[in-house]
């Protein structure tokens, strides 16, 4: 049995990563951790904002990702970040495409930490005169 030939690449936004797999195929589907991704993210905006790369190009794809960390909006852009970077290992005339998108960039905001003495990142207790 010859197996078909995948790319794998790892997306990530705040804590959340996600091993991507592309296998060129006669129809697109997308399974998110065991689930199709209808059913794994409900929200429709989740789920376009997931699949955002694919717009890039015509080719059909399995796509198979495990994700983990994170809330369910940092795993959706995980998913999608991981999706441009395996379109662009397959075919590289995407990347202009991808890159203008903003599709290759990883955000990098993450959730700052506490600092001692203070209640929250930022915010310090309140001030007493006496």
């Amino acid at each position: 049995m010859v197996t078909a030939r995948y790319k794998e690449t790892i997306g990530r936004r705040k804590t959340a990563g996600a091993r991507v797999r592309l296998t060129e195929s006669t129809k697109t589907t997308v399974v998110v951790n065991g689930k199709p991704i209808e059913e794994y993210f409900k929200m429709p905006e989740l789920m376009r904002k997931a699949l955002l790369p694919l717009k890039h190009q015509d080719k059909h794809y399995t796509i198979t990702v495990v994700v983990k960390g994170g809330g369910i909006a940092g795993q959706a852009v995980a998913v999608a970040h991981g999706i441009a970077r395996a379109l662009n290992d397959i075919d590289g005339t995407l990347r202009p495409a991808l890159k203008s998108a903003g599709h290759l960039k990883r955000d990098p905001r993450a959730k700052e930490r506490r600092k001692p003495g203070f209640k929250k990142a930022r915010k310090r207790p309140q001030w007493s005169k006496r």
